[in-house]
């Protein structure tokens, strides 16, 4: 009897070794899978972040006149090769371009030429021309004395001419009124000059359209 019982403890010992023997193996083997799986991870590179959308251009904004047309465009001419006449007041200076720091908040209008403001247009391209000088002998003094049917006309040096008509006279504009400045709207001169020392007293306007020629 005793024999048999030593015989049974020896199966049972054996089983419970051979069964802590394979849950050894598998835990070895569960951590062998573990460490290979780090392993993959650590060796797969990570995504690559998404580019960002390329920014769509931005459109270029065209001034446009009140109409919806685009407004002239300036043809590559040279203002300071131009000059402009009223023959009947006895007017004939060259023309430059004006300074709007200078003339208008310095107050140093040059003397002896006819200034076409910057944001208008060059005589004979379209729309207005805005053209300014001082109310002094052989400058624009005589613009008080112009009548309506006044021809005025810009010259080019190499010959090139174009002539307007005055159409509109205001003796007296506001100076913060800056509506003559629109550059759109049919070709014309708006011819200002001052009404008094100081920039503080009305401008003088007067608006010449364009008269056909040939070859227009």
């Amino acid at each position: 009897m005793r024999g048999q019982r030593s015989v049974l403890r020896t199966h049972v010992e054996g089983a419970t070794v051979d069964r802590m023997r394979a849950l050894v193996a598998v835990a070895v083997a569960a951590a062998a899978l573990l460490a290979m799986a780090l392993f993959v991870a650590a060796s797969v590179p990570a995504p690559a972040p998404l580019a960002a959308p390329a920014a769509a251009p931005a459109a270029i904004a065209i001034p446009l006149a009140a109409g919806g047309s685009p407004l002239p465009t300036r043809a590559p001419i040279l203002v300071d090769q131009l000059r402009i006449s009223l023959p009947r007041l006895g007017i004939d200076l060259p023309m430059a371009l004006g300074d709007v720091q200078r003339d208008v908040r310095l107050g140093a209008t040059p003397e002896n030429v006819a200034l076409l403001f910057p944001t208008t247009n060059v005589p004979g391209t379209g729309g207005n021309s805005y053209i300014y000088a001082h109310a002094r002998n052989d400058m624009f003094l005589q613009l008080w004395n112009v009548k309506l049917g006044d021809r005025v006309r810009i010259t080019a040096t190499d010959g090139t001419h174009f002539d307007y008509a005055v159409t509109r006279i205001v003796a007296r504009v506001d100076p913060a009124d800056t509506s003559w400045l629109d550059p759109s709207g049919p070709e014309r001169l708006t011819l200002q000059t001052s009404t008094g020392p100081t920039g503080s007293y009305p401008r003088f306007i007067a608006v010449a359209e364009r008269v056909p020629q040939p070859g227009d």
